[in-house]
């Protein structure tokens, strides 16, 4: 599906990677690609870090037993991970092959923010982390950390992995943060945040000054900003399997926003955008089990050719659960039609 006179049109490309016997996602919390292309799938399975090639050929795995929870990826310019780890509360930088360089924060140590899940919102705003959620890292190195699902704040951090200074705090308020869950950086430094239980896109100067925000997005997971500025923003809906839980009451903090605000269309979708919130393209639709569907598109990333890949948390959602044998694959790629 495409919109508007801008149009991008894409096509699903069912079967793409090249799973060998034995190996499986489990669920996909991020994707990412490098300077080649070559596809990272960071997720919850044995192996969390699995690599194809641009064409979905297997080429590697590794991470076994060194994560506590998988949450978000970034590949900075030099080709190094950064990867989120929200139930240990730390952020790691890799190589491509899997060798550990740096770790930022303290393994196990969650920030005092109030924050109980199922029980307590976040009650205030701390310093690093509380459930970490995403990276964003310039051409410099320095970096910008979504943190998290038990806090409700920005961190920029320098190069060698210094905390420069932090910005947030809970609430709907313009610079406030219920589940600041992605965040990205376009080219002229600006930083985008999925406020993601706010069913908004927060727009702030490289300072943490809030600029503007963007309301019509359906609970916003993850952004990926390409080299053109184009925003590609996976947006969670809600027809979310994780909001109709029966076995005891919803998370206080996780799950705010269980019905769309007025004017929402209800669907997980991904929406591909202009820093003018021009939309040249949706993709997504009502049948969650349907190629090109979504239930709960967690992570996004393009590649140099335009074609996208999401990642879904098809477990934590509920999915596997309440629809199977037609469970969703968790993990879709899209590939950009040429015109």
């Amino acid at each position: 599906m495409a919109l508007g006179p801008h149009k991008i049109e894409y096509e699903v490309i069912q079967g793409w990677e090249q799973m060998p016997e034995g190996y499986s996602f489990m669920e996909v919390a991020g994707v990412a690609c490098d300077s080649q292309d070559r596809v990272y799938v960071f997720n919850r399975g044995k192996y969390p870090i699995i690599v194809f090639d641009k064409e979905g050929k297997f080429l590697n795995a590794w991470g076994a037993g060194e994560f506590v929870g998988p949450h978000g990826i970034f590949i900075d310019h030099t080709d190094h991970l950064w990867l989120a780890d929200d139930k240990n509360h730390v952020v790691h930088k890799y190589t491509t092959d899997g060798k550990k360089l740096m770790t930022l924060g303290e393994p196990g140590k969650a920030a005092d923010t109030g924050y109980k899940m199922g029980v307590s919102p976040v009650r205030w705003a701390a310093g690093p982390f509380h459930r970490v959620t995403n990276v964003a890292v310039l051409p410099s190195g320095d970096m910008y950390i979504a943190d998290g699902y038990g806090n409700c704040r920005v961190h920029k951090y320098s190069k060698e992995g210094k905390l420069l200074f932090s910005w947030g705090e809970p609430g709907s308020g313009p610079g406030q943060f219920i589940l600041p869950h992605g965040i990205a950086v376009d080219s002229a430094g600006l930083v985008y945040v999925a406020d993601r239980e706010n069913s908004r896109v927060q727009i702030f100067k490289p300072d943490g000054e809030y600029l503007r925000e963007w309301t019509q997005f359906n609970r916003p997971y993850d952004l990926f900003i390409d080299d053109q500025d184009m925003i590609h923003i996976a947006e969670g809906g809600f027809h979310n399997y994780m909001m109709k839980r029966s076995e005891g009451p919803l998370p206080a903090h996780d799950q705010t926003m269980i019905y769309p605000p007025c004017g929402h269309s209800p669907i997980a979708r991904v929406s591909v955008v202009d820093p003018d919130q021009k939309i040249y393209a949706q993709v997504g639709g009502e049948n969650p089990v349907l190629p090109g569907n979504f239930v709960a598109p967690h992570g996004i990333w393009a590649d140099k050719q335009g074609s996208f890949y999401v990642g879904e948390v098809i477990v934590n959602a509920g999915a596997v659960k309440r629809m199977a044998p037609l469970k969703p694959a968790g993990f879709q790629k899209f590939r950009r039609r040429a015109g």
